[in-house]
């Protein structure tokens, strides 16, 4: 018996050992020096990184901008022994000396934010508060155009953040002296005091063109006092932290109380990531820089969007987490349970010899183990069903960046198109033109990062494909890496180019676009993980493979390297090596599906401290026909040169007039409001007929009578609005044929579709430009002309003004169209051998006289023949795709569906 009574006691502890809670390895202590809500969301941010390391505790304290009380907490956190201190000076002076006790006790100290007056620290992780003040100088500068007198409310003056601030600030406006600081107040960061402190500035100047406050709470509080002086309209509030939620920064620009704020970040995250890996003895960086960027009216809206689904998903992970907890606490009990079953099936096997009902007494406890089993299978395969949630939650969040990628083109195009015309101008000072040079680059880099996400999900569903031209990647490369020399200068890197002499050159037939993006994510990558003095090269050389010129690409680095077991798979999508080296995921993958597309290989040689060399090896000329460089220079120059693109059809389309008549076209202008139709009607009255219409109905009967060149159109009106009016206008016979141009006040692209759905060959948003409305009304008449001329009888090219050696290419290009009109395999370079021209030359000549290139030209010629022998004989569709010169009936009914709007097998059936 006491055998059985001393098992009984071993196993009781081994139980309570086994369910003991985890041991604390290390605390870390925080001392804030505020409570404000940008160091509620930093708290938040540690809190939540913490989750990731096991066995952390986190002791955050603050100091409510109280010197003695932040001086009192740390030394209280140094009492109690923690494992490392992560500081927030108040003020850089007072809070020095105890920071120094602290670091010579060998405690580790992680300043954030701020800084002391003393190297006596082991990291420091925030943003740099002298570059945001540099920047908000040259918002500042840009936005009062050079002059205009300013106003500071800075924060606590004694500390590091506000004095770098100030500093950034007047270095920028150095280069604008008509920018006057006429004032300064310090408002110890808090809203109340900013509000007293501008209050008593507003009294002492009238004439305040722009007021700088070091955060968005000041900024607030500034603005509640111009408001109560009623001067709120006049002037400018700058602000920084842009936080995200009710009544902070972001929504303040959203609702313009503020121009603009700076993102200054909060980092938690990236505080946590540091602090472990200083106490876990891994490699740190010492000073950790956090970047910021601008939040204006232009994407205040799209961050705010952004942030509250953010934050939803934020809160569904928290749920889940939450969930987790409550599925291992009961596993947990479960466990122990477990084990108590065990301690009795023990027991009652101990006591079998000397208890007669022992038998029964196991079967009992077989049953209630077999359920236990079951309930854990259950368990089980909830925690199964919880993975696959979260699986769907990953995918579903990769959809949703794709769609907000998307979204992301339109206004990155408004903020491209305004500055390369600011580029044109020749009244721009060197300062002005670099800022403009920064943010073309910086558009092109997020639009290439966007165009990322998309391919990716091309090549996901298959979509993906190349654009052949014929280019010099010599020379391209140049241009390809010069927007990391910049990068390369700042992290003194040394950053070379070499290519390897060649007598056949290096010019290749691929898709440059993708070869440009190759460069560009082999290189970023090769920058983030190679330090300061370190080296990056790229080689060029060419060798022969089987009887072949093939093209050797390398692009190696001095970086951390990789480890071998992580290495075979930094090809496959979403792969990372750890949480510290985040990223999207798909830079790599997309390069190797790149390489693939032209035929070639991809191989990579790392390893730790030794850096890392990517191989490209792939064929110097790709199967295929590439585009010609000539067609792109002339489209590009047309686009320079003012040229409209049609938002239906890809075809660039001149803006001078190439079409005169004796007779004036007929323009009727349908819009509700008088005032509206007068200004289009004096616009438009000397070189059109014009006719007008109060609403879409009375629109909709004077187009029957009168079947004008072109119709104006609103699209709110009273009776029918305009989507109705053009819907009918389109499907009548009589009008089917008008070029329509809506005008609208809403720039949702929703109601630019449903226009287009109902037929509208152009829009024009109000306010508009004059010269805008008359170049699209120019180009829609032209365009229809162009049609007509080229497929009516001969006759009507007589009465088009064009040379006589214009009119010869165009009968020629007709008569060879109409009698080849049946050869399948007939091509633009057959075309230019019987006309006597070049491939380039022919497409100039054509684009030029009509608008089309020659295939076009061919095979909307196919199609007509096709429509008239549909209508006129009982042949097959199947005939009549051969006749016409398709290849097959699907592609010939797919391009009559396109151009016509309806099958060919409908047209028979509504035929008869």
């Amino acid at each position: 018996m006491k055998h059985v009574l001393f098992v009984l006691v071993a196993l009781f502890c081994l139980l309570m050992a086994g369910c003991a809670p985890r041991e604390v390895r290390y605390v870390v202590g925080v001392s804030q020096c505020s409570d404000d809500e940008w160091r509620e969301q930093m708290n938040k941010e540690i809190r939540r990184e913490a989750l990731f390391y096991p066995g952390v505790k986190i002791d955050i304290r603050t100091a409510k901008d109280n010197n003695a009380q932040q001086i009192a907490d740390i030394e209280s956190l140094i009492g109690e022994g923690v494992d490392l201190l992560i500081v927030s000076p108040n003020e850089a002076d007072a809070i020095t000396p105890v920071i120094e006790k602290a670091y010579n006790k060998g405690i580790p100290v992680v300043l954030v934010d701020r800084k002391i007056r003393s190297d006596k620290y082991t990291a420091y992780v925030g943003a740099d508060n002298y570059e945001i003040g540099r920047q908000v100088g040259s918002y500042i500068a840009e936005r009062l155009q050079g002059k205009g007198n300013l106003v500071e409310v800075a924060g606590l003056k004694a500390s590091t953040s506000a004095l770098e601030r100030h500093r950034g600030l007047m270095d920028a406006l150095r280069e604008t002296p008509d920018i006057k600081l006429i004032a300064s107040a310090d408002a110890a960061w808090l809203r109340v005091p900013a509000e007293k402190a501008f209050g008593d500035i507003l009294s002492k100047f009238p004439d305040i063109d722009m007021v700088f406050a070091h955060n968005d709470r000041m900024a607030a509080g500034a603005y509640d006092a111009a408001v109560k002086q009623h001067r709120e309209h006049d002037m400018l509030f700058v602000g920084i932290d842009a936080l995200a939620g009710e009544g902070y920064g972001v929504e303040q620009v959203a609702n313009r109380q503020l121009d603009a704020t700076f993102i200054y970040p909060t980092g938690g995250d990236k505080v946590m990531e540091v602090a472990m890996n200083i106490l876990q003895g891994r490699d740190y960086t010492r000073e950790t820089v956090l970047s910021t960027a601008l939040v204006n009216k232009a994407n205040a809206r799209i961050m705010q969007m952004q942030t509250a689904h953010i934050g939803q998903l934020d809160n569904k992970i928290e749920v889940l987490d939450k969930q987790l907890d409550t599925y291992l606490m009961r596993y947990s009990s479960q466990r122990m349970l477990l084990y108590a079953c065990i301690v009795i099936l023990v027991l009652v096997a101990m006591l079998l010899f000397f208890v007669v009902r022992a038998f029964w007494t196991k079967n009992r406890l077989n049953a209630e183990l077999s359920d236990q089993k079951k309930r854990l299978e259950e368990q089980r395969d909830q925690l199964i069903s919880l993975s696959k949630q979260l699986e769907e939650a990953t995918h579903a969040k990769l959809a949703f960046f794709t769609n907000v990628s998307h979204d992301f083109r339109t206004p990155l195009t408004l903020i491209a198109a305004p500055v390369n015309q600011l580029a044109e101008s020749n009244k721009l000072g060197e300062n002005e033109r670099f800022l403009l040079n920064i943010i073309q680059k910086n558009v092109t880099v997020l639009l290439r990062l966007i165009n990322q996400i998309l391919d990716f999900r091309k090549f996901e569903n298959g979509k993906l494909s190349m654009a052949l031209s014929r280019f010099d990647i010599s020379e391209n490369i140049k241009d390809w890496t010069d927007a990391f020399r910049t990068l390369s200068y700042r992290k003194h890197i040394h950053f070379t180019v070499s290519v390897e002499p060649s007598e056949e050159g290096y010019v290749m037939i691929a898709d440059a676009e993708k070869m440009e993006r190759i460069t560009y994510n082999l290189l970023s990558n090769a920058f983030k993980f190679t330090p300061e003095n370190g080296t990056i090269e790229i080689k060029l050389s060419q060798f022969t493979k089987e009887g072949e010129r093939w093209l050797r690409y390398q692009v190696s680095d001095t970086g951390i390297g990789m480890p071998a077991e992580h290495v075979k798979h930094i090809f496959e999508s979403f792969y990372q090596i750890d949480v510290h080296h985040a990223g999207s995921g798909i830079g790599l993958a997309l390069v190797k599906a790149f390489v693939e597309m032209h035929g070639g290989t991809i191989a990579v040689d790392s390893g730790e401290g030794r850096g890392t060399v990517f191989t490209l090896e792939m064929p110097v000329q790709q199967n295929g026909v590439p585009e010609e460089n000539v067609e792109k220079n002339i489209v590009l120059t047309n686009l320079k040169e003012g040229a409209v693109l049609s938002a239906d059809q890809e075809t660039i389309q001149t803006a001078p007039e190439v079409v005169e008549r004796d007779d004036k076209e007929t323009v009727l202008i349908i819009d509700d409001n008088q005032d509206v139709r007068d200004y289009v009607k004096s616009l438009l009255h000397d070189k059109y007929t014009v006719i007008e219409a109060s609403n879409g109905q009375e629109g909709l009967q004077q187009a029957m009578k009168y079947v004008p060149d072109a119709v104006i159109c609103d699209v709110m009106m009273p009776v029918m609005d305009g989507m109705e009016c053009c819907r009918r206008l389109k499907s009548e016979v009589q009008t089917s044929h008008i070029p329509v141009m809506m005008l609208t006040a809403y720039t949702m692209d929703e109601q630019k579709v449903k226009g287009y759905e109902c037929g509208a060959d152009s829009y024009i948003l109000k306010p508009f430009s004059a010269r805008l409305l008359q170049v699209r009304l120019r180009n829609l008449i032209d365009n229809r002309l162009r049609l007509q001329s080229f497929f009516a009888d001969k006759t009507s090219l007589r009465k088009e003004p064009i040379a006589d050696l214009d009119k010869g290419f165009v009968e020629k290009l007709r008569a060879l169209i109409d009698d080849q009109l049946g050869n399948s395999e007939l091509s633009v370079e057959d075309l230019g051998d019987k006309i006597g021209m070049s491939r380039v030359q022919l497409y100039r000549k054509s684009k030029a006289l009509t608008g089309y290139s020659p295939n076009e030209l061919l095979r909307i010629a196919r199609l007509k023949k096709a429509a008239s022998l549909l209508a006129s004989t009982e042949k097959t569709i199947a005939e009549i795709t051969y006749e016409v010169g398709f290849s097959s009936p699907s592609y010939f009914t797919k391009c009559y569906k396109d151009y016509f709007g309806e099958s060919p097998t409908d047209f028979l059936k509504r035929k008869g």
